[in-house]
């Protein structure tokens, strides 16, 4: 303490994963990853998918072609599609293994799974290919319809 004031610790931080636990961490409320470890572990690798090749596969490569290129009046590139959803399947099809039936992708309450999770299937359920894509994958699909209608879902919609 300086002349009475409390002096305010401040560091730089970036990089989404390590602001995330850091927020969870530091600040009281919800807690947003497991306190079980087996549980902490599913969760950072099921982030760990979705940061590395699932958020590329499913937002850019088909979403952004699909989707956003029709609203700007642009032709989609269908070889860029037609070349992620191989990867996109293998993607959708190791969520689904790794997620459980508790109703959130991994226990019974929101976790960074699915805070990461949630923007890229709000994107990628807009496609066409998210019909066939999701084919089999009943408790990904289960999760996002209970996901999609959460309040907090709701009132970011654009």
């Amino acid at each position: 303490m300086q002349d009475g004031h409390v002096r305010a610790l401040t560091f730089d931080l970036y990089e989404t994963g390590a602001i995330v636990r850091y927020i969870d961490d530091a600040f009281p409320g919800c807690k947003l990853q497991p306190a079980d470890t087996k549980a902490r572990a599913k969760v950072n690798q099921i982030v760990g998918i979705l940061e590395a090749y699932a958020y590329r596969t499913l937002v850019w490569d088909i979403y952004v072609e699909r989707v956003v290129s029709a609203r700007g009046g642009r032709p989609a590139d269908e070889h860029r599609i037609a070349a992620a959803l191989p990867h996109a399947a293998v993607c959708l099809t190791e969520l689904t293994r790794l997620s459980d039936d508790q109703g959130f992708l991994v226990g019974g309450s929101v976790t960074l799974a699915d805070l990461y999770a949630a923007p890229i299937f709000a994107c990628f359920m807009q496609t066409p290919e998210a019909t066939s894509l999701m084919d089999g994958c009943e408790k990904l699909i289960y999760w996002w319809q209970r996901f999609a209608t959460r309040d907090s879902m709701l009132r970011t919609q654009p």
